[in-house]
């Protein structure tokens, strides 16, 4: 069977329908990251049949809840939002990494994939200009609850939502998140709970009910170090 049927019917299997062309796409997508993986490290996940579940389809599970513009934070190699970007063209989907190399990375897959519905922003999320201007931002692998509350949050518009990608450990955050989402204006809307392969995974989304403050996100690295 030829990558990219396995590819469709991998998708098919775990209740998502996808075109040939998009399968394409995921096939040229796992060929170019094992290639630059070599280069320079963006996924200890090299395999196919690994790549195919634990990033494409698990970062595809959620992709219904997305909409309008769409911001990724820490994006990584990609992880979903190039994943969205190829099942969703009707979304506008910014992607944002503070490290060099993998911006480079995700210009060249952009081009490679020729996706017309993304861009790429060189920047650490403190840093980052465009609060309140998402409707539904997201990160997947990044920090705990606390910290990504207030990566995410500031920038999602009042009504909209932070949609995260979590494993088994994530009850254990959400406790721990409760002073940041009071602080920075969120509320758990919902919760879907999902296996995949070996994998216990969470998606987290939170509706945004008032602004941030606007001293949030704050600089010095003090989401990591200081969590709300």
């Amino acid at each position: 069977m030829q990558r990219s049927e396995q590819i469709k019917q991998t998708f098919l299997k775990h209740k998502m329908k996808i075109s040939d062309a998009q399968a394409q796409k995921f096939e040229k997508y796992f060929n170019f990251l094992v290639e630059e993986n070599q280069k320079f490290n963006l996924t200890a996940i090299t395999e196919f049949e690994d790549v195919l579940i634990k990033h494409f389809v698990d970062c595809a599970v959620a992709v219904s809840k997305f909409y309008g513009k769409v911001l990724d934070v820490g994006s990584g190699a990609g992880f979903p939002g190039v994943v969205l970007a190829i099942l969703r063209d009707d979304l506008q989907i910014t992607l944002v990494d503070s490290l060099n190399k993998r911006v480079k990375f995700l210009n060249e897959l952009i081009a490679l994939l020729q996706l017309k519905n993304v861009e790429v922003f060189h920047a650490r999320i403190e840093d980052f200009q465009q609060k309140q201007s998402f409707d539904t931002v997201t990160a997947r692998a990044v920090a705990n609850m606390s910290t990504l509350c207030e990566y995410l949050l500031p920038f999602v518009k009042v009504n909209g939502k932070a949609i995260i990608y979590k494993g088994a450990e994530f009850f254990e955050e959400l406790e721990g998140a409760d002073n940041a989402l009071k602080e920075l204006g969120g509320q758990i809307e919902e919760i879907e709970r999902y296996n995949l392969a070996d994998m216990s995974r969470a998606v987290i989304v939170l509706r945004k009910i008032k602004s941030a403050p606007s001293k949030y996100p704050r600089g010095g690295n003090l989401p990591r170090k200081k969590p709300l």
